[in-house]
Order: structure tokens, then sequence, then C-alpha cells
């Protein structure tokens, strides 16, 4: 409990700070668990660059720009009804969701070494399967996101759901 109640403090104190540093670490944490429990790969073969990697793009790329869009969201469609909530999702998945997907999946691929036109053709493959399986879960999520989740959480909750490795939801 004491540790809930820091972390509200330096929330409320700090918010950006405090989301950011919390998107990091759940990516960080993310790619952890999916090395360990999912891949198997043991202490000796954990790819600790991999790690550090998935927490970087946390803190310089999910945090800041899921924070944002959510206090934007905010802003155009102020409101805690379940219409409102309705009206973010729809925006949040019609229009958000396919630009930070396709930002996010060439980022991962030019940290991963892959050439600009390597980079280019893995994103025309993996990219509509990537929107398909996201339509699958987070429409819902983000319906009792925005209905349930007072903003200053809402960034937390989802990079903790994006950040659980597939292998354990099954």
């Amino acid at each position: 409990m004491a540790l809930w109640r820091a972390y509200q403090r330096a929330l409320t104190a700090h918010p950006w700070k405090v989301q950011v540093l919390t998107a990091g670490s759940l990516m960080g944490l993310g790619d952890v668990l999916s090395q360990q429990l999912v891949e198997r790969r043991g202490l000796r073969s954990h790819q600790a660059g991999r790690t550090l990697t998935m927490a970087s793009l946390g803190c310089g790329f999910v945090g800041p720009v899921v924070g944002g869009w959510y206090r934007v969201l905010d802003r155009l469609i102020p409101g805690a009804t379940k219409a409102d909530a309705l009206k973010k999702m729809l925006l949040d998945q019609g229009g958000f969701a396919p630009c930070f997907l396709g930002c996010f999946l060439p980022l991962v691929g030019t940290l991963n070494g892959l050439s600009a036109q390597d980079n280019w053709a893995k994103l025309q493959r993996d990219f509509p399967d990537a929107l398909i399986t996201n339509y699958y879960l987070w429409p819902a999520v983000q319906l009792a996101n925005f209905y349930l989740v007072p903003l200053h959480y809402r960034e937390d909750l989802s990079t903790a759901l994006v950040s659980i490795p597939p292998g354990l939801c099954l």
C-alpha cells in the first residue's frame, strides 16, 4: 500500500515523467516476461539489449505518444458518460490505432537494424494482420478504459496490457 501511495503522489506531482517512466518499465518488464516465461531463454541466454530496446521504446515513444493522445482525446470529447466513452473508443480505434501501428512497426524494424527497403516490405506484410489483431481486443478494452479509468491512469493500464507477452494470454 505504501508503494501505491508513493506512486500516486509522484503521479500527481509529475504526471508526464511518471507515465513515461512507467511505460518504459512496463514494456521492459513485458520483454523480460516474454523471454523468460514464453520463450524460456533462461538467464544466461536473456537478450538484455532487446529488453533495453523495449524499455526505451516505452519511454521514448509509447509513453509520450499514448499519454499525449489521451490528453488530446479528453479535450476533443470531454465527459465520462457511456456515450462519451464510445465516441472516444471509435476515434481511438478508427484514427489513432492505425497511425500508431504505422509508426510503431517501422520504429521497431529500424531499431532491429532493418534497411529502409526491408522495413517498408515488413510494414506492408505485417500491418494488416497487426491492425486486425488489434481490433479483436482493443475496442472492448478501450471502451472500459475510457469509461472506468481516470485519465491519469489510462496510459499505465494500456501500456501494461500491451506489455503482456502474447504467450501468457493463452
